[in-house]
């Protein structure tokens, strides 16, 4: 049996293979292979030609001829099997075949080792493989045959140059037909159809490239958008749509289905490339593409919020009027909201159980005057705001939580309020009690003490202290205080 060697890299290929054998991100990789580019190491790198230059053809043969042997050498000259080929460069190459190690860091030196070998096991012969399959037959209806396949590399050939696609040997043992076998072990494992398996970088990548979706100098800045803007995460090298990546999606499939089809982007990018040829105007094209869209758009001006992520599990009713229920996604997480919002107000936590609804006290707003107070759950426990937000941003911690979270100590910027406990996105941390009208900070909790620090006009800091390490219990909160940092005051 016969393996032959892959085609020079593309920018996709080199993206795909950098990710499964190196572990890089596409964006990573890109930004490595920039610096080789501009260091004269390889070839442009943004392209999706497999081909080769006669020169470059010339000079890898003379590299394998001498450390391989003549007789490895196989000229082959690929054709690019992507649809949307644009072929104005060559394939990713070293710059000299004849150097085999190329780059400064780590990084470089192994993204150019990879170029290097693919390239010059592409211009190789084929290497050999002996392949043999032992099959034991069991002579009982009731039970299949049993077989197993080895494999023995006969020759390299270009499997010399890439050792990292070669693969073990799987040595059988030396049977004739008709030899008896003892039975040593037996197993037997149910399995059932499963769903295909999540994407990793390589394999969206791969996928893209397939569907004619991109071009090589987009499908790393793809895939860095969609994971900082939160729309997808990694984990265990796949990715996995987050909840907010639902929410868009769900979101534009409905309004917006045509423009995220895959057929769209395919023929915008045929488009384009008749604009290229000269077989098609830029501004026909464009005026064609935009008014329809900016109808839809204008149309789509009065939607609310996007938070829907789907139609609830069969079974799951309102807890208020048994109505069905939809998947929303709100800043504490997912939870079931009935479909009849807002006439109906009946809601589910995620796990199913009842989640009261805000709770009104009958006061009215200190600061609007004209709505009232009520009760809410935030993903930071009880508040009280007025029910006219967004008009009427007023809100106040729960009178129970503000005395379990109050440290007691006198806000030192108003003099009025107190330093209390809050949870935020990064962590705890504490402000004035007067919030929103005092919005002083500390990162840890205040001691109570005053900083003592002397300035240069000889008057104290004043700052609140705040806890320290354990090496320095205490310090300033106020970070252009020197007393901040009071281990380079020790060194001082």
């Amino acid at each position: 049996v016969s393996r032959s060697p892959k085609a020079p890299f593309t920018t996709s290929t080199l993206q795909q293979s950098a990710s499964s054998r190196l572990g890089y991100a596409p964006s990573r990789t890109m930004g490595i292979a920039q610096k080789l580019y501009e260091k004269g190491l390889i070839a442009y790198m943004r392209t999706d030609s497999t081909n080769l230059g006669e020169q470059a053809i010339a000079e890898i043969s003379s590299v394998i001829e001498k450390n391989y042997g003549k007789e490895n050498i196989e000229v082959r000259r690929y054709k690019t099997k992507s649809k949307n080929a644009q072929e104005a460069h060559e394939a990713i190459r070293p710059t000299h075949a004849s150097q085999r190690s190329g780059g400064v860091t780590d990084d470089e030196k192994r993204l150019y080792s990879l170029i290097w070998e693919r390239t010059v096991a592409s211009q190789m012969k084929d290497a050999k493989m002996k392949r043999s399959k032992v099959t034991a037959n069991i002579p009982l209806k009731s039970i299949p045959n049993f077989s197993i396949t080895g494999s023995v590399l006969l020759s390299p050939g270009w499997l010399a140059v890439d050792k990292d696609a070669r693969g073990d040997d799987v040595i059988l043992p030396d049977l004739k037909m008709g030899d008896e076998l003892n039975l040593k072990t037996l197993q037997s494992t149910e399995k059932q159809t499963e769903p295909p398996h999540r994407y990793s970088e390589a394999g969206l990548i791969k996928e893209l490239e397939k569907r004619g979706i991109g071009r090589p100098s987009t499908y790393a800045s793809t895939l860095s958008t969609i994971e900082a803007r939160g729309y997808i995460e990694k984990i265990n090298k796949t990715l996995h749509p987050t909840d907010t990546g639902e929410v868009v999606i769900s979101f534009l499939e409905e309004h917006f289905a045509h423009y995220i089809g895959d057929t769209f982007t395919a023929e915008m990018e045929d488009k384009l490339d008749l604009i290229a040829d000269g077989k098609a105007t830029y501004l026909k094209t464009l005026k064609d593409f935009y008014k329809p869209f900016i109808a839809d758009v204008k149309a789509k001006d009065t939607l609310e919020k996007a938070t829907s992520m789907g139609d609830a599990p069969e079974g799951m009713q309102c807890p208020l009027c048994d109505a069905n229920m939809v998947i929303k996604l709100a800043k504490n997480g997912k939870f079931y909201s009935c479909v009849r919002y807002p006439e109906c107000m009946g809601a589910r936590k995620i796990d199913g159980e009842i989640m009261e609804g805000p709770k009104k006290l009958g006061k009215a707003c200190p600061k609007c005057g004209k709505g009232e107070l009520m009760e809410r759950e935030g993903k930071y426990g009880r508040f009280i705001a007025c029910d006219n937000y967004p008009k009427c941003k007023y809100i106040e911690q729960d009178e129970e939580l503000r005395k379990a979270n109050s440290t007691g100590v006198h806000c030192n910027k108003c003099k009025d309020g107190y330093m209390e406990e809050r949870k935020g996105r990064f962590g705890i941390f504490y402000s004035c009690s007067n919030y929103p009208e005092c919005k002083h900070i500390i990162k840890t909790k205040p001691t109570g003490n005053r900083c003592i620090f002397k300035k240069t006009d000889g008057t104290e800091c004043g700052e609140l202290m705040m806890t320290g390490t354990k090496t320095i219990p205490e310090r300033c909160s106020d970070k252009t205080c020197p007393n901040h940092n009071p281990h380079k005051l020790e060194k001082k």
